[in-house]
């Protein structure tokens, strides 16, 4: 599988960006994804993710009800809609794919970048006051 991230940019803070990861490869609609953030001089941390069906979605505290993971199978394409942007937000976005994760792998599973297998090569998102 290779995946492509796209749709970072500068935004202010309050505002919105929309992410798109597009996937090659044949397993897409059968892998767990998820997009995990990179801010300068931290480590890699989990953002949200997504089970094949799109039907159970996870995100970490500090974007639940502010970030949305979907899924479009039929296009390979992987989405995440950013709303309520905020300084600490600012970060190089990666998506990444696990062809391994059972339907019901759970938050902890999901959450751990160990577990995914593909990387996206990242989308800078810089939001501003």
């Amino acid at each position: 599988v290779q995946l492509q991230a796209s749709g970072g940019g500068l935004v202010q803070v309050g505002g919105s960006l929309r992410l798109s990861c597009a996937a090659s490869g044949r397993t897409f609609s059968r892998d767990l994804m998820g997009w995990f953030r990179q801010a300068p001089g931290k480590e890699r941390e989990f953002v949200a993710a997504v089970t094949r069906t799109g039907g159970t979605t996870y995100y970490s505290d500090s974007v639940k009800g502010r970030f949305t993971i979907s899924r479009d199978n039929a296009k390979k394409t992987l989405y995440l809609q950013m709303n309520s942007l905020k300084l600490e937000d600012t970060a190089v976005y990666y998506c990444a794919s696990d062809p391994n994760a059972i339907l019901t792998a759970g938050l902890t599973y999901s959450s751990k970048e160990e577990n995914y297998d593909y990387w996206g090569q990242g989308t800078q998102v810089t939001v501003s006051s």
